[in-house]
């Protein structure tokens, strides 16, 4: 499925299946998907310090902060991924080596 939500429409996704083609790229993305086990080729973690996370969460989001602070501690994101970029300043991402 190329899509799973709508979220112009805020429900699921009515596309229809397509089909990746040989060597063709597929990208995932979303919150709290290392750790549990989902067998990707290549993880990318943007990591944002947890004042910019803070900075950057709408208010009325801000009950989700917690939740990336467990899965930060729990999951340890940036040493799971193939790659972690430090996205505090995101004109200015910088690489972090493990």
């Amino acid at each position: 499925l190329p899509t799973l939500w709508d979220a112009g429409r805020d429900r699921a996704s009515r596309a229809g299946y397509v089909e990746l083609p040989v060597g063709g790229v597929l990208i995932v993305e979303g919150a709290f998907l290392m750790g549990v086990g989902l067998p990707f080729d290549v993880e990318v973690h943007l990591w944002l310090s947890p004042g910019a996370l803070k900075r950057r969460t709408p208010e009325d989001l801000a009950w989700t902060l917690p939740a990336y602070a467990r899965y930060d501690a729990e999951a340890d994101p940036s040493r799971a991924a193939s790659l972690t970029a430090r996205m505090d300043d995101p004109r200015h991402p910088a690489l972090l080596y493990f």
